[in-house]
This record gives C-alpha cells, sequence and structure tokens, in this order.
C-alpha cells in the first residue's frame, strides 16, 4: 500500500474475510482508504439486503473523491487510447484508474488486467 497517511483506493471485491483482514490491516497502518461513486454503485449493485447497514457504515467511514471534469476526461482518454491499442477496457474500470490517477492514490485490486495503465499505482491481492 500506498505510505502512512496516504490514501489507497479500492473497488471492494475481495472475499467478506480477506477484505476485512486487509482494510483492518491497512488502517492499523496508518493509511486512509477511499472510494468514488463507482465503487459506492458497484457495492450497492451486488449487497443483499442485510448487508446493507453494516456495508453503508463502511462506505461511509471511508474518504471520498469526486468525479470532477478532470477525472471524466482522463476517464474517456484511458478508455479511448487503450481502445486503439486494441485493448478494451468498461467506462467504469477507467473511471476508477482516473480518480486513483487524479488524486495520486494506490488502487487495490485483484483483477489487474482491467487496469494496465503503468503509471498507475496498484495493490494487488492475491
Amino acid at each position: 500500500m500506498s505510505g502512512r497517511k496516504k490514501a489507497g483506493y479500492f473497488p471492494a471485491r475481495t472475499q467478506k474475510r480477506d477484505r476485512e483482514v486487509l482494510l483492518k490491516g491497512l488502517l492499523s497502518q496508518g493509511d486512509l482508504l477511499a472510494c468514488c461513486s463507482v465503487n459506492v454503485s458497484e457495492v450497492y449493485a451486488g449487497m443483499r439486503p442485510k448487508e446493507e447497514p453494516n456495508t453503508e457504515a463502511l462506505l461511509q467511514s471511508l474518504d471520498y473523491y469526486e468525479i470532477n471534469w478532470e477525472v471524466a476526461k482522463r476517464a474517456g482518454l484511458l478508455k479511448r487510447d487503450y481502445s486503439k491499442k486494441g485493448q478494451t477496457l468498461s467506462l467504469t474500470d477507467t473511471t476508477i484508474a482516473a480518480v486513483a490517477l487524479e488524486y495520486s492514490l494506490t488502487l487495490i485490486t485483484d483483477n489487474v488486467k482491467h487496469y494496465p495503465m503503468p503509471q498507475l499505482k496498484l495493490y494487488l491481492l492475491l
């Protein structure tokens, strides 16, 4: 993960137990955790109703990064540029990457093929 007191950025797609251990470990090291609207939407789309209170509390505890004009532009350019190279990326993934790049965050993921940008700092889940 990035250095202490530096925000991390995660899409929250790991096993529940592993995610809890990872988050507690990062927080105990002094790392900050964050999300954006795409992450919130993805989490709610896959959440069971009984999980909502705890999940909402977790999401509300995270730093929140807006998708502003520069982030949206960067996401579109990433999608376009990788498409020209023959690599199809989803707009949601390029938007998540653009947020991490724009705000100099580390992205936690278990799916590196969705984030091939060499300038993007990744924390890989195994």
